[in-house]
């Protein structure tokens, strides 16, 4: 570093502004290692207690940009448009609006990540399917994307560098709430996959990263103005994490509930998602200017199994096995599953989406540290929504386990996360619409 990493990291923990020269040097000591481990830990602090101006956030999502290889799209002339969610227990709305978006034309490049503590990531969820390959190089990368309309992959060491390591340190170091980096985090991200616009999926609730609905509204105010600087069209919902999404949550168990979605099967939640978040998709491109003909053209597609076939084609490209679109099961299953009983009877007024997320991964489902081993069977699938009715001795959900002990252990946690009470009521599943 051309910087005394000490000046620049007290610097910021002062309140002062760093400029773009700065920045991009920190950055390059972040991907040679020249800033140290507890340097960049102290930096990340800092950023997070003294917050960042709209021009340092911008500077540094170039910064990260810029780290690594960035895509070269230009010579595929369709518009490239992404979709990004912040993350939660059982959000799987990626894997099915990919290939669904994709079917009506347009081209969707994702840079995804892996899961880290009780949020799921969609690498995890993609390599629970036998083969399937997400470290591609970018001629793959580019080769899938043109000849699917879609490709998913996790971010290599040629893409990305930086947003790598400071995740990891992020997680580690209490600063994943801060705006700035969550904003340079993604954004930098898309812009290496060489997106022309992104529509985010800002999640808020009990197991979202931001619990509160107005750091929810800062973070969606952030994504639009640094996307406005940086040349990306931003369109930004804020939609609900109080409650999973689907009913399947562990990464073998949410495939099989997006090839039930492509089978026309799929709970009405990660549907809807998908459609109302595929429609903005296709007005952010131009394919569409009213959202109910988007809507409409998208129902069309999946309900003549084009979105199947297109998401069957990316199987046969990434090294999937294509036969799990009519044989789920080849996705395996837990050795064993054990049911959660309702104790009374009533409606189901709550399901915890952080009690559920912290079961599995403490089932072996998800990590607590990046080296972890992720076992893809394991997990739950609900089998009751919010505002459903509910007697005693009925069934409410099914924990699958690797042993019958591991099981035990969390049935009473389970049990208590699925609130079962005497009012009915309705879940809210879009909190903010797009300006």
């Amino acid at each position: 570093m051309r910087h005394h990493p000490a000046r620049l990291i007290a610097h910021k923990r002062d309140g002062g502004e760093l400029s773009r020269d700065e920045i991009y040097d920190l950055i390059s000591g972040v991907v040679d290692g020249s800033l140290g481990d507890v340097q960049l830990g102290a930096w990340l602090m800092a950023v997070c207690m003294s917050g960042m101006t709209v021009q340092e956030t911008a500077s540094l999502t170039l910064a990260m940009r810029d780290a690594g290889t960035v895509f070269d799209l230009r010579h595929l002339k369709q518009p490239k448009i992404d979709k990004h969610s912040t993350g939660g227990v059982g959000d799987k709305v990626s894997l099915l609006l990919a290939p669904m978006v994709a079917a009506s034309g347009i081209l969707v490049p994702m840079i995804s990540g892996r899961g880290l503590g009780h949020t799921g990531g969609t690498i995890d969820k993609l390599e629970a399917i036998p083969g399937y390959r997400t470290n591609l190089s970018s001629a793959e990368f580019t080769s899938v994307l043109a000849q699917c309309g879609y490709v998913m992959s996790a971010a290599t060491f040629d893409s990305a560098p930086a947003d790598r390591r400071m995740y990891a340190a992020r997680d580690i170091s209490g600063t994943v709430e801060s705006i700035p980096l969550i904003t340079a985090s993604i954004l930098s991200k898309k812009l290496v996959a060489g997106s022309d616009g992104l529509v985010m999926d800002v999640k808020q609730g009990r197991a979202a990263f931001l619990k509160r609905a107005e750091d929810a509204e800062q973070l969606r105010e952030s994504l639009v103005a640094i996307g406005k600087i940086t040349g990306l069209r931003v369109s930004c919902w804020i939609t609900d994490m109080d409650h999973p999404c689907g009913r399947g949550i562990g990464n073998a168990l949410e495939i099989a509930e997006v090839i039930a979605a492509l089978n026309g099967d799929g709970p009405s939640d990660l549907l809807e998602l998908s459609l109302v978040l595929g429609a903005d998709m296709l007005q952010l491109a131009g394919i569409e200017t009213g959202r109910s003909s988007a809507r409409s053209l998208l129902e069309k597609l999946l309900k003549d199994g084009v979105v199947k076939q297109v998401f069957r084609h990316n199987l046969e490209l990434q090294g999937g096995d294509p036969r799990i679109v009519d044989e789920p099961d080849r996705l395996g299953r837990a050795k064993f599953v054990v049911p959660v009983l309702a104790a009374n009877n009533g409606y189901v007024v709550d399901i915890d989406p952080l009690v559920i997320g912290n079961v599995i991964t403490d089932l072996g489902g998800g990590r607590r540290k990046l080296s972890d081993t992720i076992d893809p069977l394991v997990g739950i699938v609900l089998a009751k929504e919010v505002g459903d009715p509910a007697a005693a001795g009925e069934v409410l959900a099914h924990v699958h386990a690797s042993s019958q002990a591991d099981a035990d252990l969390v049935l009473l946690r389970v049990r208590a996360a699925i609130r079962v009470g005497d009012t009915r009521r309705c879940r809210q599943l879009i909190l903010a619409r797009p300006d």
